[in-house]
């Protein structure tokens, strides 16, 4: 089990904030408890499993052979996809601080808030510049020990293009919705195309930036050869005080550039360092950036 019984508890009690794709409501607002009892027909959707069976339009799928659900005035569920990286560099550092292994824990605990909401939840592994692994939609408590079991199962490794496996997820029909990619970003191809698919298809999109504190401050000195586990490139360099400083203001500036770009683009974004505790991410940073409440 990922989480015990008490962190579960905690996440139950958080909703995602989502300023715009939420239908119907007011911004980061949990599900009404009223929904279905006195509002009015709006419109349908597909059928998710999890969803209550007594709102299928059994005429519709009669004819259609397609289920489809009574979507409601006041309905306010969200679709949220998850977009975990699995590239070889994700592949860094040892145990709990493992960033692939870190990454895939918040995405455990922001698709149990999502599941507790009653929200739509969907997750793809994105590697080798397409999505490699998915789960979902689905709907429900029920479905969160299958999407903790799906997430056990994934691995990283091997090289990925950023924009080709985000461009595989968006250019498949789905539903408009709450989009967080949670990724490293050392690619070489960058991501930028990628994050205007996604706002381009009506998504909100979240980035969750997990980096090592030894990608932001190397302990590293003399003359060394230097491999890049992506490419396999092998350089040598000689390491002084001097280059390490310059490589740290380096790392400030890029990832200062990543989030004024963000900012912009209206795109929330938080910088994780996998040496702080993986539930203080969740519970305390993820409030303060405005993803949870």
């Amino acid at each position: 089990m990922l989480f015990d019984e008490t962190t579960l508890r905690k996440l139950n009690q958080l909703t995602l904030i989502a300023a715009r794709v939420r239908a119907g409501a007011i911004k980061g607002e949990r599900r009404s408890s009223r929904r279905g009892s006195s509002v009015e027909f709006a419109d349908y959707r597909d059928y998710t499993p999890g969803d209550d069976l007594r709102r299928l339009d059994w005429n519709i799928y009669a004819r259609l052979d397609r289920p489809f659900i009574k979507l409601l005035e006041e309905e306010e569920d969200l679709a949220v996809h998850i977009l975990l990286d699995g590239s070889q560099s994700m592949d860094w550092g040892e145990g709990e601080q493992n960033k692939f292994a870190y990454a895939s824990r918040l995405a455990a605990g922001l698709g149990a808030v999502t599941l507790a909401s009653g929200d739509v939840l969907s997750i793809g592994l994105l590697q080798y510049g397409k999505v490699v692994a998915e789960s979902g939609p689905s709907r429900g408590q029920a479905a969160l020990t299958r999407y903790f079991r799906f997430l056990n199962g994934l691995e990283s490794g091997g090289k990925t293009d950023l924009n080709l496996s985000i461009r595989a997820y968006s250019v498949t029909p789905r539903r408009a919705g709450l989009v967080i990619l949670i990724s490293d970003l050392l690619t070489v191809q960058g991501y930028d195309t990628g994050l205007r698919q996604l706002l381009g298809r009506g998504h909100e999109v979240i980035l969750i930036h997990v980096l090592a504190p030894d990608e932001l401050d190397p302990p590293l000195a003399g003359d060394l050869q230097l491999l890049d586990i992506e490419s396999g490139e092998v350089q040598d360099v000689s390491i002084d005080g001097g280059l390490r400083a310059q490589y740290r203001a380096q790392a400030e500036s890029w990832i200062q550039a990543t989030q004024t770009d963000c900012h912009k683009r209206g795109i929330r974004y938080l910088q994780v360092i996998t040496d702080q505790p993986w539930d203080q991410t969740l519970l305390l940073e993820m409030r303060r950036a405005g993803i949870v409440k």
